[in-house]
């Protein structure tokens, strides 16, 4: 063959192969047939189901907006924070093999995603309580859309995307566009200055703002990625495409980002596009668009309306471009965009001339002023607040903004009825006419006339489960956020009688423990110590107990009596104290504790809670008696020194209050304003002061101060020798002011802005300085007064960790008998969280508000968490609790709360067990006391509290409270929350019994 021949012969070859492949690829573009099939194919068999427990089985996303803001990206984390808080996961999606597999290989998660989501807050009968969708304005399907709306985002974005022919048609890729955009990408290699338009089509650009990092294509390979991602799928329901390139119509609607509006947050999709930046009501912008629709001519009016909501809704398809340069803009350059596409649209015939014509002059007035939202009502969403808070906390998402876009679903424990009913009560009782008919008027209660409105009322409830305490109420009538259920110290009166009473029995539970067991011999061999009351009461009832087991004895401890005289005086917490009775009529009786705890007597529980103090301090393991009685024990010096610093830190915070917002010479003048002037006394203070001061420094002193110098050189010379010399100490004693004072004031000009801790950290040495004439051994006296505080402040202290293991709430106790009586305050939260321990025999089960959080529903992620009741405990012996029920009990049945006797039954007309609490607290400044010593007080708060159990199920805390200015004008005391829980329970009761509500 000839070299022509073969030449031809190979031409022709290559033409038919290059004809063919130009067919196959024109056809490719005409039918999309091959990428169907292989798409198709690639997709085949992702998909995921729901299985119970845990999977492994899933891959959560690395990244992208989307899967951040509904929180599939933080699940691990979720998990991971949720299982030591008690939650275990019960159901999760399993990923097919091939849905793994396309993950692993870098693709985004083929599956239907959600276009809204949020949080919602359910009660125990499956009602929303909260209900949150981002964005809050949305379509549902594309026959919702506007078919003008649907035009202009094809004309603007991609026009071939609903084109009927082929029916397996690509959305990801345009080939027309993309390879426009590949030829103007190649002429900037040459011409890096040179503009090129994108390639992206609707369905890449969603995967783009969903799932790519900070939603932006960042290469070339992150564009591929999208791609295909967009392609599998596009194809995931078989060929033809056409369903779902309508559904990325709507879903770039209902999501394309529109940048961030202060006050509003990011913007998501056309509906909250034209409400944030434009002040427009979707549902009207869609009227307004779809009557455009109908053919009719519309009258002038509706025709400038129409082009009003067709020139915004367009505008925000260009602005998604460059959303915030154009969106927090001053709007001219969208303005120009948005007029020269509304001239194209008109030249290619997709709108009328008319809606053209009518469009073009209108301005386009960005971010209008809103209208005012309305005014959050605490009171209906208190309890919801409160759960979503603690929502916050469980998974670490500080903020309610991010928290609301969570893709999550709370199960809680509280019943929205009950919920609903109780705030609606507690909120009418502000009117008079509703606080008569609750019957809040009378004796203890308001007076007749009384003002309700200032009085807040809190009502805290809860149903004991099999394994966790339910919330089931969780009520005020504050209209603010503040929950003064948890989020204030209060002075809940005699409830502190009842945490006084745990802490005795306990005592007594513990006595049983250690000599139940021994022998009349080794109980008499005992040694025996006056200064420990309930410690000899043990040791005799033992002795002649022919029944030792520990309810007998706690019984007869009920028994013991004390004086309910208030004539003595008691040495605590540093001081002389006297208290008073509430009813005076108690005065002169000596009464049992089971009798005191009735009738809520208040000096019954001063001098108990001096016998526990007193057993903690030389009964037990303590060898205080020992300490105090031999002055050679080496602690006593270690405990002095521990004295010395104490007191001496209290001193200086005052001191550093009086002086901390002087200036060097101000102070100095403040602290000579207080000191009676004479040359010794001006001297130690200079030297205090100023350790280097001259001679001539307090000549001048003296001569400014007392009108003349020291009158000789000599005499100069020997007052700065005599008082330079001086310790701290004995410059304070000459100066007659309190030697830290001094030293505080030289510190502070040496050191000006120095902040409290620095001056406690400088000044250690000086504290033990200044008291150490009492580390002498013969002031023996003196320490034997400090070295009793301590060891007092040391009971005080085991008694305060058995506070806190019972739920006591806050970081100390006050050192003081009056503890007993309410003087270091309570939460309501925290006494029902007791209430709960007394009506679980003694059991701290954990509070359950939150019963399963169902993470990313009908996704490959979804993930459900239950808790799991882990954790009850057993906190106090079931003896000491049913010692405590049946005291409870009494004081409804004859005690400060009678009123509620037989208040409740149930359906068979039976009377429901109650027992409970009750206190008053009545807080003041400036009260001294009782005789002529008291000086001017200040009513700041008056508060009253009912503690309660209802029957075997239920338990909670009911308050009421007033602060200041209001505060002096009311007396009532816990008769008025006892009378309101007989009004309320009556209505509450039937709602909580009725079923639906799902337990533990």
């Amino acid at each position: 063959m000839t070299r022509f021949k073969k030449v031809f012969w190979i031409g022709t070859g290559l033409a038919v192969l290059g004809a063919h492949a130009a067919f196959a690829v024109v056809d490719e573009l005409k039918t999309s047939r091959w990428q169907s099939a292989l798409w198709r194919d690639f997709a085949s068999g992702a998909g995921f189901t729901v299985g119970n427990g845990a999977s492994d089985a899933i891959r959560f996303p690395h990244s992208g907006p989307y899967d951040a803001r509904l929180g599939y990206h933080d699940l691990p984390g979720f998990i991971e924070r949720l299982q030591p808080q008690g939650y275990a996961i019960t159901r999760q999606a399993r990923m097919s093999p091939r849905l793994v597999e396309l993950q692993e290989r870098g693709l985004f998660t083929p599956y239907r995603e959600k276009n809204q989501a949020g949080l919602t807050v359910r009660d125990c009968r499956n009602t929303a309580l909260l209900h949150t969708r981002v964005p809050q304005r949305a379509y549902e399907r594309f026959e919702d859309v506007p078919p003008l709306l649907v035009s202009a985002l094809l004309f603007v974005e991609d026009r071939h995307l609903l084109d009927a022919e082929p029916a397996q048609r690509n959305p990801a890729l345009d080939p027309e566009r993309f390879a426009k955009a590949a030829v103007e990408q190649g002429l900037r290699v040459f011409s890096p200055g040179a503009t090129a338009t994108g390639g992206s089509t609707l369905a890449t650009q969603i995967e783009k703002y969903r799932h790519s990092p900070q939603g932006r294509t960042g290469s070339v390979r992150e564009k591929l990625r999208q791609m295909a991602s967009a392609s599998v799928r596009a194809y995931q329901d078989g060929d033809d495409t056409l369903a779902r390139r309508r559904q990325i119509v709507v879903d770039y609607l209902d999501t394309v980002p529109l940048a961030a509006r202060p006050g509003i947050g990011e913007v998501h999709g056309m509906g909250d596009g034209l409400w944030a930046w434009y002040g427009r009501d979707f549902r009207e912008v869609n009227r307004l668009l779809a009557d455009n629709a109908e053919g009719a001519a519309p009258t002038p009016e509706v025709l400038q309306r129409q082009a009003e909501a067709f020139k915004q809704a367009l505008s925000l398809m260009i602005a998604q471009r460059r959303p915030s340069q154009h969106l927090l803009g001053d709007g001219t350059g969208l303005a120009r965009l948005t007029d020269s596409y509304l001239r194209l649209m008109g030249d290619a015939g997709l709108i009328a001339p008319t809606l053209r014509d009518a469009a073009l002059p209108l301005p386009l007035n960005l971010r209008p002023e809103l209208p005012t939202r309305p005014r959050t009502d605490f009171v209906q969403r208190k309890a919801t607040i409160a759960l979503r808070t603690h929502i916050s906390t469980l998974l670490d998402v500080p903020r309610a903004y991010d928290l609301e876009r969570l893709d999550l679903e709370a199960e809680t424990s509280l019943d929205g009825e009950a919920q609903a009913l109780a705030a609606q009560v507690l909120t009418g009782l502000r009117t008079p006419a509703a606080a008569k008919a609750a019957g809040l008027f009378g004796a203890h209660m308001l007076d007749p006339g009384a003002d309700p409105a200032p009085l807040i009322y809190s009502f805290t409830l809860f149903e004991r489960g099999a394994q966790a305490n339910l919330l089931r109420v969780q009520a005020d009538n504050i209209n603010q956020p503040f929950d003064v259920n948890q989020g204030a110290r209060l002075d809940l009166g005699s409830t502190a009688k009842l945490r006084t009473l745990v802490s005795y029995l306990e005592i007594v539970a513990e006595l049983h423990a250690r000599w139940a067991d021994l022998g009349a011999a080794q109980l008499s061999a005992l040694p025996n110590n006056p200064r420990d009351p309930l410690g000899a009461w043990a040791r005799q009832y033992l002795l002649r107990a022919k029944d030792r087991r520990l309810t007998p004895m706690l019984e007869a401890a009920m028994e013991r009596k004390y004086s309910a005289n208030p004539g003595e005086s008691f040495f605590t917490g540093g001081g002389m104290h006297q208290f008073e009775n509430f009813e005076r009529s108690r005065n002169s009786e000596s009464m049992t504790v089971r009798e005191g705890f009735k009738h809520s007597v208040n000096l019954v529980f001063i001098r108990l809670m001096r016998d526990v103090v007193r057993h903690r301090m030389f009964g037990g393991a303590s060898d205080a008696e020992t300490l105090l009685k031999d002055p050679a024990d080496p602690r006593r010096r270690e405990m002095l020194e521990r004295f010395a610093d104490r007191e001496g830190s209290a001193y200086l915070i005052r001191f550093y209050r009086k002086y901390q917002r002087q200036s060097a010479a101000g102070a100095e003048a403040l602290l000579l304003r207080s000191l009676k002037p004479s040359a010794p006394r001006l001297a130690s203070a200079l030297f205090t002061i100023e350790p280097g001061a001259s001679e001539e420094r307090l000549d001048e002193l003296l001569t400014q101060r007392l009108g003349k110098g020291a009158g000789s050189p000599r005499a100069l010379r020997a007052l700065h020798t005599t008082y330079s010399g001086l310790s701290l100490a004995d410059r304070g004693y000459v100066a007659r002011v309190h030697p830290l004072e001094l030293w505080l004031v030289g510190y502070l000009r040496r050191h000006p802005g120095a902040t409290l801790t620095e001056v406690l950290d400088a000044s250690a040495s000086e504290r033990q300085e200044v008291y150490a004439w009492l580390f002498k051994t013969r002031h023996k006296s003196a320490q034997d007064k400090r070295l009793r505080e301590l060891v007092e402040l040391d009971a005080f202290a085991e008694i305060h960790r058995s506070w806190q293991r019972l739920g006591y709430p806050f970081e100390s106790l006050t050192p003081s008998y009056a503890s007993a009586i309410g003087a270091s305050g309570d939460r309501p939260a925290a006494l029902a969280e007791l209430m709960g321990i007394i009506a679980s025999d003694g059991v701290r089960r954990p509070v359950q508000r939150v019963g399963a959080l169902h993470f990313a529903r009908d996704t490959p992620y979804e993930t459900r968490l239950e808790a799991q009741g882990a954790g009850a405990e057993r906190v106090l012996p079931a003896e000491v609790a049913a010692t405590l029920r049946r005291a409870l009990v009494q004081v409804v049945q004859d005690g400060t709360a009678r009123r509620l006797k037989d208040a409740l039954v149930d359906a068979n007309g039976r009377a429901i067990e109650i027992g409970g609490k009750t206190g008053t607290g009545d807080h003041r400044y400036g009260h001294n006391g009782r005789g002529a010593g008291a000086g001017p007080e200040r009513k700041i708060s008056r508060s009253a509290t009912f503690v309660f159990t209802i029957g075997d199920r239920y338990f909670g805390t009911i308050m009421a409270y007033v602060n200041e200015p209001y505060a002096a004008r009311y007396r009532f005391t816990s008769a008025l929350p006892t009378q309101l829980l007989k009004s309320l329970g009556p209505q509450l009761l039937p709602v909580l019994e009725r079923g639906g509500c799902g337990g533990d």
